[in-house]
């Protein structure tokens, strides 16, 4: 048996940039954060894509709680990558950003991470 890691691939770009790498349908054109064999929305066909590195944050929160590996406070925002999927992320810092506030991803992190860019 194997480990599938069910986050989200980040890869960067030549020029640094982090983006999210998925597919995109080719019939519905639904963007989608994984490698899908075909499109979760209506079945059809996928073609790889990749999304980012900017998005917006759709929603966000503090957790307070110890989860293992995590020292709280930390903040988690869900972010609208722009024509792309929407996706968890951790943000940089321990508040949470503003419903609406621009976020850019960052590379180097196991986990989608984002920074707040305005």
């Amino acid at each position: 048996m194997t480990d599938v890691d069910p986050r989200p691939r980040i890869v960067v770009a030549p020029d640094g940039a982090a983006h999210v790498a998925g597919v995109r349908c080719q019939a519905c054109a639904e963007p989608v954060a994984y490698p899908w064999p075909a499109c979760p929305e209506c079945g059809g066909p996928v073609v790889a894509a990749e999304f980012g590195p900017d998005g917006v944050v759709w929603s966000a929160t503090v957790v307070r709680i110890p989860v293992a590996g995590r020292t709280p406070p930390y903040a988690l925002a869900y972010v609208d990558l722009d024509d792309g999927p929407r996706l968890l992320a951790h943000v940089d810092g321990d508040t949470a950003p503003a419903v609406g506030a621009r976020v850019r991803l960052r590379a180097g992190a196991p986990d989608p991470h984002v920074e707040v860019i305005g």
